[in-house]
């Protein structure tokens, strides 16, 4: 019997990151690291709507290989004052090596272009979005001018 996954949209975020103010942590046993602020950003879908809070940081590593490891934690404060953290590691890599240098220099990066997958994890108090806490997420991410964009499914 073959079993179907089912997804709805959760919403799309949009990521401001203060890539001029990285911590380069440089080569190390794991990878090449580096640390980035997230200064904010938005996010918006169907349920739930509102910006990302600034403090956050994407620890980022590049692997031999060329992949880079992605691991965010920030916080989300929806439309109506609810405050959520969020996690999430994945990676990111270009399907050909042109979109990995449009894509390692901050350029533009296309959906189609660019493997870029996460696996997003909420916390909250509020009893309006409890709901949350129980959620199995996946984003597919890409990036444009401004910087990243995450559509967030959950998993049904």
């Amino acid at each position: 019997m073959i079993e179907e996954l089912r997804w709805a949209p959760l919403f799309v975020m949009r990521l401001q990151v203060a890539y001029d103010r990285a911590q380069r942590i440089g080569a190390g046993p794991l990878g090449t690291r580096a640390i980035f602020p997230v200064d904010g950003g938005t996010f918006e879908g169907p349920r739930l709507k509102g910006r990302v809070l600034p403090d956050g940081a994407d620890w980022v590593t590049w692997r031999s290989d060329g992949a880079m490891l992605i691991d965010v934690r920030t916080a989300l404060e929806t439309h109506d004052g609810a405050v959520i953290a969020l996690t999430y590691q994945g990676l990111a890599v270009g399907r050909t090596p042109q979109a990995t240098a449009r894509f390692n220099s901050r350029e533009g990066v296309a959906y189609a272009d660019l493997y870029a997958r996460t696996t997003p994890r909420f916390e909250t108090s509020d009893p309006r979005y409890a709901w949350l806490n129980r959620v199995i997420a996946v984003a597919n991410g890409s990036r444009d001018q401004d910087g990243p964009i995450y559509h967030v499914f959950e998993v049904l």
